[in-house]
């Protein structure tokens, strides 16, 4: 496909990288990227992907645009209050670039569906909040053999990593078994600087820009933190793949999808 004169002045920052060019930017336009979560997390993500030209962005997300996300989810506007978190964040990503094709879901993903949402997409970025949902995504990502970034944010501190099934560690390997409920605070009940969502969801972006273009190193086996209050990301070298592991081991015990008590919303 060649492109056109707007797209070669639009993504001419990218061209001009020897580690992207013509050829990155041309997958990157062929690609499809989906989201769980249009929050804090998922609202820079998006932002940053739609202006990098992924072809195609699916936003999942069953919640409207209250006050309280204004603080940190700045792909929604005060104007957006009351809309559908999907669709407002569909309109910011195609205010920024037409050249993307966003696929909105008014739903939360459960055992039911996450899988047909998922099939299609070449990456998953997870922005949820709670660990009900990222056992979830994480037992459907290995299962679907779908790569995809974990990320998690609260308070001052936030961390990813990325998993590629049969390859890397994946979130069950490395963190077994949900705590038990309440065990944890959410967001919503310990707080969180809003900047500390744009550090890891850009974080979150950027690798899949970089699994996309195969650029670079990705955090696969690897565990990213960052204490915004000391300004230090340290990072964490992870056990290799857990072969008894109940998901991704060689014998899993987990073969079919299950719902648990919260919905997959988002940070």
């Amino acid at each position: 496909m060649a492109f056109s004169n707007e797209q070669l002045e639009r993504y001419s920052r990218h061209i001009i990288l020897k580690e992207i060019g013509v050829k990155g930017q041309q997958k990157l336009l062929n690609a499809k990227v989906l989201i769980i979560g249009a929050g804090g997390l998922g609202a820079p993500a998006a932002l940053y992907l739609a202006a990098a030209g992924i072809g195609t962005i699916g936003i999942v997300d069953a919640d409207k645009v209250d006050l309280s996300n204004l603080q940190r989810q700045i792909i929604h506007a005060t104007n957006d209050i009351g809309k559908l978190k999907a669709e407002s964040a569909k309109e910011s990503m195609q205010n920024i670039n037409p050249d993307v094709n966003v696929i909105t879901y008014h739903e939360f993903v459960n055992s039911k569906n996450i899988l047909q949402i998922i099939k299609d997409y070449d990456f998953i970025l997870d922005g949820t909040d709670n660990f009900p949902a990222k056992f979830l995504i994480n037992d459907a990502c290995v299962i679907s053999k779908k790569p995809f970034s974990h990320a998690g944010i609260i308070r001052f501190q936030g961390q990813l990593m990325t998993i590629i099934p049969g390859e890397s560690p994946c979130y069950r390997c490395v963190f077994k078994e949900m705590p038990p409920k309440d065990a944890i605070p959410t967001c919503r009940q310990a707080g969180v600087i809003g900047a500390m969502a744009g550090v890891i969801g850009c974080l979150q972006a950027l690798e899949a820009i970089k699994f996309i273009t195969g650029t670079g190193k990705l955090l696969t086996g690897s565990l990213l933190t960052f204490d915004a209050l000391e300004m230090n990301f340290h990072k964490i070298n992870l056990p290799k793949r857990n072969h008894n592991c109940a998901v991704c081991g060689d014998n899993p015990a987990i073969t079919e999808l299950t719902d648990y008590e919260q919905p997959a919303c988002d940070l």
